[in-house]
């Protein structure tokens, strides 16, 4: 039965995450009824999304699943805990027996589990735990329809992400014995249309189903295939016995932008060969199946053709200036404060930051920062702006280019300065009750490469000394604007 000629409620639960972010559009074309939930539902508004029902709610959080569950008929259950650092495996196990018991209580019908591939001697933690997540989600009471994957050949994708930064960035690689581990790849694409359409028939109840793509391949081969794809020449691939993935796994904050967490618990689990048995699932849901070339090749189009934002997204291609190798994931750091000022006497301040003005806080670093930029060849002291106090997309103020406003509640602007990378630049405006306003102002910077990752290391620490204090000094000016008005 087509999507648009269902008439069953879907529930994307952890819409906010990676497969969420291109699950919940793939089920909106294709005509399905959908809503959508997230422990952060500011995340999920920024995606635009249109014709959804969006809900909070937290999986640890069992008094919070009961209204995301309301009337669903099936639950795409897309969360983990990789984030959370050494215990995210017993935070995973708690939370899906949270949603299958809450599930059971709410009628649903059927809960789809995206988990991955497992080896017969996996220790990994975070294989283990997808596959106990899996497990535990099948002791309750609604019929589950776990898809398991591997290497997901997408942007925003873990693995992908990795082997992107590597490949882009470091032209030889001393790299663990993992390199010639082996993995069924499936694009991006292809787990979507398995995920569309495999848990609304009857024959995927209660069972556990390979999502794999036509080849196996050792991740150097991979690395190189994407080298070729990107235009690069291929990297030169070294491996040594003697480092392990546990060991490779400590300096990955230093090559790439992934979450460290993500990444490390990923690395740790690259030394198994993973292999699938596709067979039943590709018999269910038909499709013509990408290889890793076409893979690679339609993740980058992907990028290309992606919606121009005007607020930061994770990966948004025009918040990394268009650039296939500035990394998907971004470093952020930042500051917020809360005023007795209405939003709009703070919103008055924020629109007037730059020119005459400068940045209310610690004016000697920014200067610092600009004249180095003017010294290199850059704008760094191009300074002004077109009005004193109004704002509206497209303006410079000083080396900053704005591309979103929504008065009273968001302003965000480009970093011009030169640097190994992309950076962003949101102000948020939330009310409060009692009259009162949260001002929050943040850095995101989408490294290009090792230097990239360099230049915020360096910068890192000065970024939250002067965000704390430029929310603290705009809330303080907004107070002083209302008692003098």
């Amino acid at each position: 039965m087509p999507l648009s000629q269902d008439p069953r409620l879907r529930l994307v639960f952890g819409a906010s995450g990676y497969i969420g972010t291109y699950l919940v559009p793939r089920l909106l074309a294709a005509g399905a009824r959908v809503r959508v939930s997230s422990r952060r539902p500011k995340t999920l508004e920024a995606r635009g999304w249109l014709g959804v029902e969006i809900v909070e709610a937290d999986a640890l959080d069992p008094a919070s699943l009961p209204a995301a569950l309301a009337g669903v008929s099936i639950a795409y259950y897309l969360v983990h805990s990789m984030g959370a650092g050494k215990d995210f495996g017993r935070l995973d196990l708690a939370a899906a027996a949270n949603f299958a018991a809450a599930a059971a209580t709410a009628g649903v019908e059927r809960i789809c589990y995206l988990g991955g591939l497992v080896p017969a001697d996996a220790v990994s933690e975070h294989i283990v735990s997808r596959r106990d997540t899996g497990e535990v989600l099948r002791r309750g009471a609604v019929p589950v329809t776990e898809l398991r994957a591997g290497i997901i050949v997408g942007p925003g994708s873990a693995a992908f992400e990795v082997m992107r930064d590597l490949v882009y960035h470091l032209p030889v690689m001393i790299t663990p014995r993992w390199v010639t581990a082996k993995s069924p790849p499936i694009a991006l694409d292809n787990l979507l249309e398995y995920l569309a359409l495999a848990p609304g028939l009857p024959e995927t109840a209660n069972q556990v189903l390979d999502a794999a793509g036509p080849e196996t391949l050792t991740y150097a081969q991979m690395m190189r295939t994407l080298a070729e794809a990107a235009g690069r020449r291929p990297p030169w691939i070294i491996p040594v016995p003697v480092l392990s993935p546990k060991l490779s796994a400590y300096w990955l904050r230093f090559v790439t932008a992934v979450p460290t967490n993500v990444a490390r618990a990923l690395i740790e689990g690259l030394k198994h060969d993973f292999t699938a048995n596709p067979e039943q699932l590709r018999r269910l849901v038909p499709q013509r199946l990408l290889d890793f070339r076409e893979s690679v090749e339609a993740a980058f189009a992907a990028e290309r053709n992606a919606q121009v934002l005007a607020r930061w997204t994770e990966g948004a291609f025009n918040m990394r200036q268009g650039r296939l190798d500035y990394a998907y994931y971004a470093k952020r750091a930042g500051g917020s404060a809360v005023t007795t000022a209405p939003a709009a006497a703070v919103w008055a301040v924020v629109t007037a930051i730059g020119g005459d003005n400068r940045y209310y806080y610690l004016n000697s670093l920014w200067t610092i920062r600009e004249t180095m930029d003017w010294m290199v060849g850059g704008r760094g002291l191009a300074r002004g702006r077109r009005h004193p106090t109004q704002v509206r997309v497209g303006d410079r103020i000083d080396t900053w280019e704005v591309i979103g406003v929504e008065p009273e509640r968001r302003l965000t602007m480009t970093f011009g300065l030169r640097a190994p990378g992309a950076g962003v630049l949101e102000f948020e405006l939330e009310p409060l009750p009692g009259g009162r306003t949260r001002l929050t102002a943040t850095a995101y910077w989408h490294p290009a490469g090792v230097w990239g990752l360099m230049y915020w290391l360096a910068m890192e620490p000065f970024h939250q000394v002067i965000f704390a204090g430029l929310t603290r000094e705009i809330c303080r000016r907004a107070e002083g604007a209302r008692d003098v008005g």
